[in-house]
C-alpha cells in the first residue's frame, strides 16, 4: 500500500497514521511551548540575537493579535475563535480528512499550533513570538513561532491535498 491510497475506517492502517500525526503534532506543541518558556524567561522584550547575521534573528516579541497582528487587543475574540476552531477539528475530523491520509498530519498539525497560541492568549495575554525573518534593514517578515509554522504548514497541505485530491462523485 501506498502512503497515498485512501484509508479504511478503523483499519491498522488508518491507527498507524492517526498514531505518527498526533505524535507529531505533540511534540510540536512540546517544542512550541518550551520554546515560548525559554523566551519568556530568559528574554527581555524586543531583545534580539543574530543566528544568521541579515537573516535570522531570535526576537522576543509579544502579539496581541493574530497574523501580521490581525485584530490586535481582541484576545478574548482570538481564543475563542481559536477554541471554536479546535472543536471543530475534533468534531469533523473524518469528515475533514476525508480517509485521506496526509489530511490527519495537516489537521493534527493545526490543531497543535490552535492550542499553542490558544494557551499563551490565556496565560500570557498575548503571543509570544520569536523567529524574526529578514533581510539585512530592507526587509522583514512578522515575528512568528513554531505554533505559527504548524498552522501554516497544516493549512498549506491541506489546501493542496483538496486542491489535487478529488472525492470520488459517490461520496460527496
Amino acid at each position: 500500500m501506498s502512503w497515498f491510497e485512501r484509508l479504511e475506517k478503523n483499519s491498522a492502517r488508518e491507527r498507524k497514521i492517526l498514531i505518527i500525526s498526533l505524535v507529531a503534532a505533540l511534540l510540536l506543541l512540546i517544542a512550541d511551548q518550551w520554546t515560548k518558556w525559554y523566551f519568556v524567561r530568559n528574554f527581555s522584550y524586543g531583545q534580539s540575537v543574530a543566528i544568521i547575521p541579515g537573516w535570522l534573528n531570535f526576537t522576543s516579541v509579544r502579539n496581541l493579535g493574530a497574523a501580521w497582528s490581525i485584530l490586535s487587543g481582541y484576545v478574548w475574540f482570538l481564543l475563542i475563535l481559536g477554541v471554536l476552531a479546535g472543536t471543530a477539528i475534533v468534531c469533523f475530523f473524518r469528515k475533514l480528512t476525508e480517509a485521506f491520509p496526509e489530511r490527519y498530519i495537516a489537521l493534527l498539525l493545526c490543531l497543535s499550533g490552535i492550542i499553542g497560541n490558544s494557551f499563551d492568549r490565556a496565560f500570557h495575554g498575548s503571543v509570544v513570538d520569536f523567529i524574526h525573518v529578514h533581510y539585512q534593514n530592507v526587509w522583514h517578515f512578522p515575528v512568528f513561532n513554531i505554533a505559527d509554522m504548524a498552522i501554516c504548514t497544516g493549512v498549506g497541505v491541506y489546501m493542496l491535498s483538496c486542491l489535487f485530491r478529488k472525492t470520488p462523485e459517490g461520496e460527496k
